[in-house]
């Protein structure tokens, strides 16, 4: 008989439903296309973060308004963020350490990065495991200015117990943050 039919006789029927069709599932290590055309264009914008939307679109075949909502997309969602970043060692600083802290009995890392991370030199502190507890570095524009930032900063003050100041003699690699195909980029110029 037919469900419809028995339907309207007063009976309840159990219509069998259509199955579902699958989903797809997705496979660890794929990546959708949407994915794969957000890293792409975020990898371009990490070679020159003031690249027009135009000629990132061109490069990847696709519309400019698409690169634009994608861009807007992935700001407003907190994933992008487009900065500029100087590169110490482009610049004419005088002076580059690293600096390993040991900070107090009852003070946190996080407190003595806080502090630290006002101070205009400080490019970089990062929360190390080991015999320390963070990582600083510096970049000075003379050497008498790492003297001061050392005695007012460092030495001395309750919050930190032992540091480690390493002098930059030389940099053989520099892939700062966003710092990527620098090379590349200034040969071509």
């Amino acid at each position: 008989m037919n469900p419809t039919t028995e339907a309207t006789r007063g009976r309840v029927v159990n219509i069998p439903r259509k199955p579902e069709p699958e989903k797809p599932s997705r496979n660890r290590g794929t990546h959708s296309v949407e994915e794969r055309l957000n890293s792409e264009i975020v990898q371009m914008l990490e070679v020159d973060g003031r690249m027009p939307f135009s000629e990132i679109a061109q490069k990847l075949s696709v519309s400019e308004g698409t690169v634009r909502n994608r861009v807007n997309a992935m700001k407003e969602a907190g994933l992008l963020r487009i900065v500029a970043i100087a590169d110490p060692s482009a610049s004419e600083y005088k002076a580059d350490a690293m600096i390993c802290l040991k900070v107090a009995p009852g003070v946190t890392p996080n407190a003595v990065a806080e502090r630290l991370g006002n101070v205009s030199c400080v490019v970089y502190i990062l929360w190390v495991t080991g015999r320390f507890d963070l990582l600083v570095e510096l970049v000075c524009d003379e050497p008498d200015d790492l003297a001061t930032f050392l005695e007012e900063h460092i030495h001395g003050v309750e919050d930190i117990v032992d540091a480690e100041v390493m002098l930059g003699l030389r940099n053989f690699k520099n892939q700062f943050l966003l710092k990527r195909n620098w090379e590349q980029r200034s040969q071509k110029g």
